[in-house]
């Protein structure tokens, strides 16, 4: 039998793929926003949950891991970085209700970097102290897509949560950074600027 997992404020299922790359089965998948499910429809034949709110924690399949992206405006930098004060940053509770009732040996939160330093630390502190009240031991680490085959500089906290031990990120193989000119169609029917169209910075700051 496949491991599984659940998939929370699941978006569009960039967690997802990761996931079933990796070998896991998705039991469960969830997101309030109307078009992201459509989309995750689309992918993976089939429509998640809505609002997480409304989902009873009782009746979510057992599973191995729960995955959750769980909304990053209220401690962006690009928000109000209102934190839990934000309507959508009480929703890592949310996810709390659903750990308690069935859990799950392995947690998995993605985040913006800048959680890190939200609130001088203390919301990051929060939600650590939350989860290891609930039996789990608990590490992070700040981690770039780069670094993994995607050509797009893109920072994000990964949270994990174990039972047995806790994770060790030194453990976690990087790759090669990789070209965005690797991954473009090199062949087509293209339409280009020209030179006269388009200003390059010389020293970008």
């Amino acid at each position: 039998m496949p491991r599984t997992f659940i998939d929370l404020f699941c978006g569009i299922g960039g967690i997802r793929l990761g996931m079933e790359e990796a070998g896991f089965h998705c039991v469960m998948s969830s997101d309030v926003n109307k078009e992201c499910r459509n989309t995750y429809a689309a992918n993976f034949g089939e429509i998640p949950l809505g609002d997480i709110r409304n989902i009873d924690e009782n009746t979510v399949p057992d599973h191995d891991v729960l995955c959750a992206g769980f909304p990053c405006q209220p401690f962006s930098i690009s928000g109000k970085m209102k934190g839990f004060d934000d309507t959508r940053g009480t929703l890592f509770f949310e996810i709390c209700r659903i750990i308690n009732a069935k859990k799950p040996p392995v947690v998995f939160l993605e985040n913006v970097k800048h959680m890190v330093h939200h609130n001088h630390g203390r919301t990051l502190e929060v939600i650590a102290g939350m989860l290891e009240s609930l039996g789990y031991k608990v590490s992070w680490s700040v981690l770039n897509g780069s670094d993994f085959g995607v050509p797009q500089n893109r920072e994000r906290i990964i949270i994990i949560g174990s039972v047995v031990s806790e994770f060790d990120f030194n453990a976690v193989k990087k790759k090669p950074r990789p070209r965005l000119a690797d991954f473009l169609d090199s062949s087509g029917d293209f339409e280009y600027l020209s030179p006269d169209e388009y200003t390059l910075i010389d020293s970008p700051k």
